[in-house]
């Protein structure tokens, strides 16, 4: 049973969920639909309902060559896509129904990208328009695109409720795969500073384990002497370290901000190396001399 529901879910056969948002991530009943429509908290693909509006159509009717517009949409949007991270592809729906009218896909080849370009785009404007990126469950463009579109003329027109894909040209589909190469040089670059640094991490790691291996194989005077010889250096570190400071084992005077002025310095009276003397406070920019 469960493998049967699993190969139906979005499909025809589904009778609870709707397979037109399933496929192409929009419904021509919206929320009115008697079917579910499952909406991902997350994916690959994106989806900006009405990003594209072509220019109005002339006086008489006749529609505007909208070329130009379209390839300098297109550019623009792809530049700002690729600045969260590796787009795989970039469709842009010329269908006239309203719940796809205009719509953009951007899908991404990790769901991170996606998750950052949803949250940098939610409230932002475009050409006026108040941006509403969302999450959609398409995946595989080849099952939302119209055939008979494709292929000739589909028969239902730009009322068709399969995607009609803007063609783009070649010098965009370049740049387009130019983004993604970059992002892949840029990402493996990432990976390979990320293993030189565990293998250097390893190395020391290993050197370590070598010392400590040695010392438990070691006799209890060769143990002891080891011992010694740490505190001795130890020692010696922290005497070169007071001796350079000129503190004479005296912590050293922080500075707390305190009101009224930008500083104020905390600092000790008494003979330098006596070891005692009273905590006194400079309500001053500097303590007086």
């Amino acid at each position: 049973m469960a493998d049967h529901l699993s190969r139906i879910i979005g499909t025809e056969e589904d009778k609870i969920n709707c397979s037109f948002y399933y496929k192409i991530g929009a419904c021509r009943h919206g929320d009115r639909c008697s079917r579910t429509h499952l909406r991902p908290l997350f994916s690959q693909t994106l989806l900006i309902p009405h990003m594209y509006l072509p220019p109005p159509p002339q006086p008489d009717g006749q529609p505007v060559d909208d070329t130009q517009a379209f390839e300098d949409f297109y550019e623009e949007v792809t530049e700002e896509f690729l600045k969260f991270g590796e787009v795989e592809e970039i469709h842009v729906i010329e269908n006239l129904g309203d719940h796809m009218f205009g719509n953009l896909y951007v899908k991404y080849r990790h769901e991170d990208d996606a998750e950052k370009c949803l949250k940098a785009l939610s409230g932002r404007y475009y050409a006026g328009r108040l941006i509403m990126p969302e999450y959609s469950p398409v995946t595989d463009f080849r099952e939302a695109r119209c055939r008979q579109f494709e292929e000739s003329e589909c028969a239902r027109g730009g009322y068709c409720n399969f995607m009609h894909v803007e063609g783009v040209p070649r010098h965009l589909s370049r740049m387009l795969r130019k983004g993604r190469k970059k992002k892949k040089r840029h990402s493996r670059s990432r990976s390979r500073r990320r293993k030189r640094s565990r293998s250097g991490s390893r190395r020391r790691s290993r050197s370590r384990g070598k010392d400590d291996d040695n010392l438990r194989r070691a006799s209890s005077q060769e143990r002891r002497a080891k011992i010694a010889e740490w505190n001795k250096s130890k020692d010696g570190d922290s005497k070169s370290s007071s001796k350079s400071s000129g503190t004479n084992g005296q912590p050293p005077m922080p500075a707390v901000a305190g009101p009224g002025f930008p500083q104020f310095a905390l600092g000790y009276s008494g003979a330098p190396g006596a070891g005692t003397g009273t905590l006194q406070t400079y309500t001053g920019m500097a303590p007086p001399k």
